[in-house]
């Protein structure tokens, strides 16, 4: 009868799950929040819009994954190929731009080319930075009018400021001849690490952890105030007292290390060094679905107030009502680079002229539906002093015996099948630190 306890409904908290299962163990979860899901919920509104809580879509290539989610919506799932675009300028540019430069001005394609062999051909540089990346990769021409305005938005800070350690197959490397070729006409080149997806058929994405509450006890509207490792012993605002054999945690470490009873003040100063964003999500829904060619369109232009925009009525058609479109816009804050200081609802007004402007909504579309969610962990910002940071609070846990997983707890950039595969993962660490 182990007591292995689980905070966070998330993901990663899933896949947590799904492995004590295997060991005949059946956890008890812990959320904050209301409902469970964590960032994978989706909610449906009073006007019959479905919205997840950011733009999520099932890519993984691992087949055990796979079958396992096409599982737990009983095979029922839309299978999508992956068309992604690009806003700069007035300009829709195919996805990646570094390989669809043909749409640019002549001119400037001539620039980008130049100071690329230029770059190729100069003296090996070193790589310091994402900035040191981006230019020894692009040229600085193309690595400052693209990537790096890009991560002023996103990241919201400056290329200079971050690692490599997020990249991954995400940044794409061109040839001479691969940007030539694009440079002269429209392509379509098989080099993104996503072709296709899977999202399922009705719910959302919430619907992938719909059998969640089959796997563990579920007890929610429980927020975590304090954590004492010796005692094993976990407290909550609402006065619950609980103890554990094992504790498995997906809390963003800024936020569960100063919970941490008699932590020294140099291990929650580290924790708070990490760097997070804060996204306003605000969704749109209208009267016509023919808003996007694109599933996910990036956004450039730094006068335009979002970073992405995602279209959920174009990844099942249930997600919106019969003959009506959705969008969803990424506005991005950090407590650390760009604190949000205005009301999220101002921002509405402010994505929907954006929208108009950028060509999005026409004038007379009828808007259906329109609000705006803040969520205070984002992206993590691999920013430089991330490593070090990192290393600290994850050695202090693991001393504690807590184990950590997610995109919060591993405090990684990590996609949908590898928050599962982090919370199995923590549940064999937690398995092997219960008392015999």
């Amino acid at each position: 009868m182990t007591n292995i306890v689980v905070l966070g409904t998330g993901m990663a908290g899933f896949g947590a799950a799904y492995r004590l299962r295997a060991e005949g163990i059946r956890p008890t979860l812990f959320d904050k929040n209301s409902y469970y899901g964590g960032h994978t919920a989706s909610f449906r509104d009073a006007n019959g819009f479905l919205f997840d809580l950011g733009p999520h879509i099932s890519f993984t290539k691992d087949p055990r994954i796979q079958s396992l989610f096409a599982e737990y919506v009983d095979q029922k799932y839309e299978a999508v190929q992956i068309n992604l675009n690009n806003y700069w300028r007035g300009h829709r540019i195919t996805h990646p731009v570094q390989l669809h430069l043909n749409k640019l001005p002549h001119d400037l394609i001539v620039e980008i080319i130049t100071d690329f062999v230029k770059e190729q051909h100069g003296p090996e540089r070193h790589i310091a930075n994402y900035e040191d990346w981006l230019i020894a990769s692009y040229g600085r021409r193309f690595a400052e009018l693209f990537p790096m305005t890009y991560t002023r938005k996103y990241h919201l800070t400056t290329a200079a400021n971050m690692t490599t350690d997020w990249l991954g197959p995400r940044m794409y490397r061109p040839s001479l001849a691969e940007m030539l070729r694009g440079a002269l006409a429209p392509w379509t080149p098989d080099v993104h690490y996503i072709t296709n997806f899977r999202y399922p058929s009705n719910g959302g994405f919430l619907s992938y952890l719909r059998d969640l509450p089959a796997l563990a006890d579920l007890t929610l509207g429980h927020r975590l105030v304090a954590v004492d490792p010796q005692q094993r012993e976990l407290r909550f605002a609402n006065g619950v007292t609980t103890g554990y054999d094992a504790l498995i945690s997906s809390v963003p470490l800024p936020e569960l290390v100063p919970m941490i009873e008699d932590t020294p003040r140099d291990i929650v100063e580290a924790s708070q060094r990490l760097a997070c964003s804060t996204c306003v999500l605000v969704d749109v829904g209208v009267d016509r679905s023919d808003l996007s060619e694109a599933q996910i369109t990036y956004f450039y232009d730094e006068d335009i107030a979002f970073t992405r925009l995602s279209f959920p009525h174009m990844l099942s058609a249930t997600n919106a009502p019969p003959g009506c479109g959705s969008v969803q816009a990424e506005v991005y804050f950090s407590r650390k680079y760009r604190p949000l200081t205005e009301s999220p609802d101002d921002l509405i007004d402010v994505v929907i002229k954006d929208l108009r402007r950028t060509g999005t909504l026409r004038d007379d579309d009828k808007i259906l539906t329109r609000h705006a969610t803040v969520i205070p962990y984002a992206n993590v910002i691999f920013d430089l002093e991330r490593t070090e940071a990192l290393k600290t609070v994850h050695g202090y846990l693991d001393d504690l015996g807590i184990a950590y997983c997610g995109r919060y707890g591993d405090w990684g950039y990590m996609w949908t099948d590898e928050s599962f595969i982090s919370g199995e993962r923590a549940a064999e660490t937690a398995l092997a630190k219960c008392p015999a």
